[in-house]
């Protein structure tokens, strides 16, 4: 029987797709990646009655006991408002539950299209700045909020997969979790770089191809995660001005960044910033390739061709999906 040369399972809500340069460590780092991704779910998960995100939105005000793992996921979502301005914002729990986003998608888009109870929460602008972090372990959710990490997290456990591949094993490694793609390995060894294949839709037939060797790429969309609440349509990327599903301006945005969190922050604040996106990243050099709703296609800051690089060998390839 052929080793197998990628691995594809389900966690976090989403697909998980994992392959390293070393085929022989493949099934241990897929053990690894397993155990690192449940312990995300455990400690950051919304959906989770159990978990300490919960517990800590349960108590909004006062500090809560939790495990580091979620002090640090939480930190990484405050440092994404903190670079943004704010236009990453994770402090949008109570918008989504409002809009009926309180479940995994797949149960909140099987549910029938009913009135909605509760008026609108009321925003607190820029509430981020007051959410407390103590690294020993224990978070304080600003009063009146909650914190849903929705806009960072995937891209943090891509992150952290593939730094403890590369820490556990010493070879190189592509994850992608949920389309949220990062690509590690060690700094004093070379690599080819991995085609991955970008689409707007899990199913969609034609796909753009860009080569990695290292860094991350994430899309962000608003055509895939909907679902209908209160008479309306509705989609998991918020304006954190209004509270609302953003505009649509463009439907779809894809960005590379030196981590899987930075290219997820960049794509995020693009689909916030709707005609302001492209400006927004030709300062940052933020190599980008935006999508309109008409499906017109616009690229920033030299993203890179949709072509395999000459004479560099075939590798599979991971999908990118919004």
């Amino acid at each position: 029987m052929t080793a197998p040369t990628d691995l594809r399972w389900s966690s976090l809500g989403t697909y998980v797709h994992l392959a390293t340069s070393e085929t022989a460590v493949l099934e241990e780092a897929g053990r690894l990646a397993r155990d690192v991704l449940a312990a995300v779910d455990r400690t950051c998960s919304r959906f989770r009655p159990d978990s300490d995100l919960v517990r800590a939105n349960g108590r909004a005000g006062t500090w809560v006991a939790v495990d580091p793992l979620l002090v640090a996921a939480v930190g990484v979502a405050v440092e994404a408002a903190r670079e943004t301005d704010g236009l990453v914002d994770p402090c949008l729990g109570r918008s989504l539950i409002h809009l009926g986003y309180d479940a995994d998608l797949r149960v909140v888009q099987r549910r029938p299209d009913l009135p909605r109870a509760t008026p609108a929460p009321s925003l607190r602008p820029r509430a981020w700045r007051e959410i407390g972090l103590d690294p020993e372990g224990a978070i304080r959710v600003p009063e009146g909020c909650a914190l849903d990490l929705g806009a960072t997290g995937k891209a943090w456990a891509s992150d952290l997969v593939a730094a403890a591949v590369v820490d556990r094993f010493g070879c190189h490694v592509i994850v992608s979790v949920g389309g949220d793609v990062r690509v590690d390995g060690p700094s004093d060894t070379a690599h080819a770089p991995w085609p991955v294949s970008i689409t707007e839709r899990p199913d969609a037939d034609e796909a753009t191809v860009v080569w990695l060797d290292g860094g991350g790429l994430a899309t962000s969309g608003t055509t895939v995660r909907t679902w209908f609440s209160g008479g309306e349509a509705n989609h998991h990327l918020l304006d954190p001005r209004t509270g609302r599903p953003v505009s649509g301006f463009w439907r779809t945005a894809t960005a590379t960044g030196r981590t899987c969190v930075a290219a997820n922050t960049a794509t995020t604040a693009a689909l916030v910033l709707g005609a302001d996106a492209v400006p927004w990243l030709d300062r940052r050099s933020v190599a980008a390739r935006l999508v309109a709703a008409d499906g017109s296609v616009r690229t920033v800051a030299g993203w890179p061709p949709d072509e395999a690089p000459t004479g560099r060998p075939p590798r599979p390839s991971l999908d990118r999906s919004a």
